[in-house]
């Protein structure tokens, strides 16, 4: 088993130095949760956009030919679109898409 270490160099090595991808990855959630209307919004819409604002951060601050990034991206993108398609039926689709009735 890895000691914290060993893992903490892993992770440095693929993704870059933690505080500068903290900062990436900071300013791109600024951006994203400053428009409106994130009040609105369920929470796996916002989780997923955290955690895509995340691997973005990590692929500009690391190594951006890790597929596994990439993926994951694509992932969470896949699980939003699969609520959405199951629970359309809680979507005004007519008036907006975005904001649960």
């Amino acid at each position: 088993m890895n000691s914290i270490e060993q893992t903490l160099e892993e992770r440095g090595a693929r993704y870059g130095d933690f505080s500068t991808h903290a900062e990436i990855t900071q300013r791109l959630k600024d951006i994203v949760f400053s428009c409106e209307p994130r009040p609105g919004w369920p929470p796996y819409i916002c989780e997923a956009l955290d955690m895509i604002m995340h691997k973005v951060g990590r692929i500009v601050n690391g190594d951006p030919l890790y597929a596994d990034s990439w993926h994951d991206i694509a992932g969470y993108a896949t699980l939003v679109g699969q609520i959405i398609a199951k629970d359309s039926a809680i979507y005004d689709i007519k008036q907006d898409a975005t904001v649960p009735k």
